[in-house]
């Protein structure tokens, strides 16, 4: 077992990689009743095109099976649905699906270990029959429905679609009503064997627990199965640069809405630099800054402005989104600011601080700390790396990031009036 101590936030995790692979994180907080597992498998909407393990040889499934397998994985020969029963257990019970890894999670303060049965019962054992993959066909198409009319979410496919020319990130995590019609049990059962094993799955558990204790309880749960290769994923190869600089949509809203975006590359160490990035938001947009107080002045932002880093093993990139009445104006008052200002040693001490306390208030609440560490472990980075790296961060570093990342041939902007 890897033990991690960390002594400035007083915090220790504990990681196990079983023998069939798969990895268990435990961060105990001892002070609090609340319970909380989440359990993924590395496979998300960008992972269509793959081959097959036991075969060889190279399947591409359509568009939306994860999030299709998502939905079904519930089903029980019984009849009875998994996500009702832990429900009715007084569990708070979910599931999602990402680009890059699918989960399924609990939080309670009872009833945890009938709940972790239930959890490991259901994703252990798939149900899928030519009649209930069928029902799910309709769900989903209105689910897809809903997405489509969905400005948050129209702006942010939109931006994709601007930032990348071939990768599977611009699609819809749902897929559309023509690529889920072509999804069978066969197709599911495929990507079920393929990317449900253990070797593809992490689980993340926080709360009153102790550590040896509770990976017992979860190994006594698996069932038996041999450690296998990593799985070999097909993307398609991405080109430098933008797809195209803007894209616009028209929908029934009553204040324009916009997202900036700035491609990035992916050889940097991304905690490192989203730590960075993170800096260079908070000096440079924040609603302290010269730029945001003279956009709010202007009457240009009624809010502030809500800005992120993105980052997997197949793509990165930086946003900045908000609404405005003159979308394009604050876009180039943004590009102006950032191509033309560097980060003061003044802002980059205060930001510095600010996402330090930030960082550790995460590991006040258990379903932060297990959404944060399992997020992060999907991309093979552990979080304490955030808290032990911002440390090393220099303003040197952080205005070279700036002048890098964001280029304004590398930006876009996607626009839902």
């Amino acid at each position: 077992m890897k033990i991690i101590k960390n002594q400035k936030i007083n915090e220790t995790v504990y990681i196990e990689t079983l023998e069939n692979g798969m990895k268990i994180i435990v961060i105990p907080k001892k002070n609090t009743k609340k319970k909380y597992v989440i359990w993924s498998t590395k496979f998300g909407s960008i992972d269509n095109n793959f081959i097959d393990p036991t075969t060889n040889k190279e399947i591409k499934v359509p568009d939306g099976v994860a999030h299709y397998l998502e939905h079904k994985m519930f089903e029980n020969e019984n009849g009875v649905d998994s996500l009702y029963k832990m429900m009715a257990l007084g569990l708070d019970a979910n599931a999602y699906t990402t680009n890059d890894h699918t989960a399924y999670l609990f939080g309670c303060t009872d009833n945890f270990y009938e709940g972790l049965d239930e959890l490991m019962d259901f994703v252990q054992h798939p149900y899928f029959t030519d009649e209930n993959v069928e029902k799910e066909r309709g769900i989903i198409g209105q689910e897809i429905g809903r997405y489509d009319d969905e400005p948050g979410w129209k702006l942010y496919v939109n931006a994709m679609d601007c930032l990348y020319k071939n990768n599977p990130i611009k699609l819809d995590i749902a897929g559309t009503v023509e690529s889920i019609a072509k999804i069978t049990k066969e197709v599911l059962y495929s990507c079920y064997n393929t990317f449900y094993h253990p070797t593809n799955m992490v689980m993340c558990i926080s709360g009153n627990f102790e550590a040896e204790k509770i990976i017992e309880e979860v190994k006594n749960r698996l069932l038996p199965r041999e450690k296998m290769e990593e799985i070999k994923r097909i993307y398609p190869i991405e080109p430098k640069g933008i797809n195209k600089k803007e894209k616009e949509a028209n929908m029934g809203i009553n204040m324009p809405m916009f997202m900036i975006g700035y491609k990035d590359e992916l050889e940097e160490d991304k905690v490192k630099e989203d730590l960075a990035i993170q800096i260079i938001f908070n000096s440079l947009l924040g609603k302290s800054s010269k730029v945001y107080q003279e956009l709010y002045n202007e009457g240009l932002l009624q809010t502030s402005l809500d800005s992120s880093y993105e980052y997997s093993k197949t793509y990165a990139h930086a946003l900045i989104a908000g609404e405005s009445t003159n979308p394009k104006k604050v876009y180039e008052k943004i590009k102006e600011t950032i191509a033309n200002e560097e980060i003061s040693k003044e802002d980059f001490e205060r930001s510095k601080k600010k996402i330090y306390g930030d960082l550790v208030s995460e590991y006040n609440d258990v379903e932060n700390i297990g959404r944060m560490y399992l997020s992060d472990a999907i991309k093979d980075v552990n979080s304490m790396e955030y808290i032990d790296k911002i440390d090393d961060i220099s303003i040197e570093y952080v205005n070279e990031i700036l002048r890098k990342l964001f280029k304004e041939n590398e930006s876009i902007i996607s626009i839902v009036k």
